[in-house]
């Protein structure tokens, strides 16, 4: 069984995750593969700026909710085949992702499976243009039957279960408006589930592929999947490698990608950047107060990320048409790296940059 160390495991997600290039394109950028989750302005565009992709044609993206109920990024050729992939791998897991909509299903006798149909047959019915969320939701709550239903106290207002909402609407063929709030809904026409999951958007291949090594354990928390599906699934070619004493798994084509030194890149991840995805944390940051603020509940700061190693968070702060950037050193930083990626940031955000603040 190959060994290998932290710092090999660091170097192979800077290359498999791009973060050491300077250009590339949507169709050669490996994070589309398992999506981009959207959260925060300019959130994707920026994870795909820091990736080398600058260039992104109107229309070559399209933004869904996939993976944990999250709006994701992916390339629309590739959405009948990613309907496949993030669609529940079985009625176990289906009743997972949905939390605590599955038990007042269980108790009605509906398969959450069934209930996924249910509500995509009533978002297909109601959305036929463009819909805001709040309008949608009022329509369904009209047409679904009360197992599909609960009350929300801050809206004094009964809707449909949130999970189910989110994950049955890429089953109903709808995507989202970009940068909408509260989000606007649209029918992708002609858009059914492949009939195969194509083997680039395998979603337990992707994460070994950007997120190895890995236990199952680890993708099935990332799926939000039980780990006995993520077992049923798990790829033929994947090989065992041993990190720092841990049992873990690869694929067998990167195998020979560990190894080789550290990958040279600075470069500002946004908070929900796919590199800070990854269910092994402790891996990424070992010191505990430092993960608990990079990983907050709420307001999370973006990681400076300088050669494979965590090294500090920062944030935005704009004030009219002007961005400065916050960041809080761990060690010592390359200025000059960081003044390069500040101004990217503000040319992507369409501002000037007012400086950077380093603090002490």
């Amino acid at each position: 069984m190959p060994q290998v160390t932290r710092a090999d495991v660091l170097a192979f997600r800077v290359r498999a995750h791009q973060l050491d290039r300077t250009a590339g394109t949507l169709a050669d950028t490996a994070v589309l593969d398992l999506g981009v989750q959207d959260t925060g302005a300019d959130a994707a565009r920026w994870a795909l700026a820091v990736r080398g992709v600058d260039d992104v044609p109107a229309g070559a993206l399209a933004l869904v909710w996939t993976l944990r109920g999250a709006p994701h990024v992916y390339r629309r050729t590739d959405l009948p085949g990613v309907a496949a992939a993030t669609a529940p791998f079985s009625e176990a897991d289906a009743a997972k992702r949905v939390f605590d909509a599955a038990k007042p299903l269980r108790d009605a006798g509906i398969p959450v499976l069934t209930a996924l149909d249910t509500v995509a047959a009533a978002m297909r019915a109601v959305v036929t243009a463009p819909t805001v969320k709040g309008e949608m939701s009022r329509q369904l709550s009209a047409r679904l039957e009360a197992p599909h239903l609960r009350y929300c106290r801050p809206c004094d207002a009964v809707h449909v279960h949130e999970q189910p909402f989110r994950l049955a609407a890429l089953r109903a063929g709808l995507e989202l408006q970009p940068d909408t709030s509260p989000p606007v809904l649209q029918p992708v026409p002609g858009l059914t589930p492949a009939p195969e999951v194509p083997a680039h958007l395998d979603v337990v291949r992707g994460y070994l592929r950007l997120h190895g090594p890995a236990t199952p354990q680890q993708v099935a928390a990332y799926l939000d999947a039980p780990v006995a599906d993520v077992r049923a699934h798990w790829p033929a070619d994947a090989v065992e490698v041993e990190v720092d004493g841990e049992r873990r798994w690869l694929l067998a084509a990167d195998v020979d990608r560990l190894g080789g030194g550290p990958a040279r890149a600075t470069r500002l991840l946004m908070p929900f950047d796919p590199w800070l995805q990854t269910r092994d944390r402790t891996l990424l940051v070992p010191d505990p107060a430092r993960a608990k603020d990079l990983w907050r509940v709420l307001g999370r700061p973006g990681a400076v990320l300088v050669d494979g190693e965590v090294a500090g968070t920062w944030r935005p702060r704009k004030a009219g048409r002007r961005l400065s950037v916050e960041v809080d050193p761990w060690r010592a930083l390359p200025t000059g790296a960081l003044e390069e990626q500040a101004e990217r940031l503000a040319a992507v955000r369409g501002t000037a940059l007012a400086g950077i603040a380093v603090g002490g």
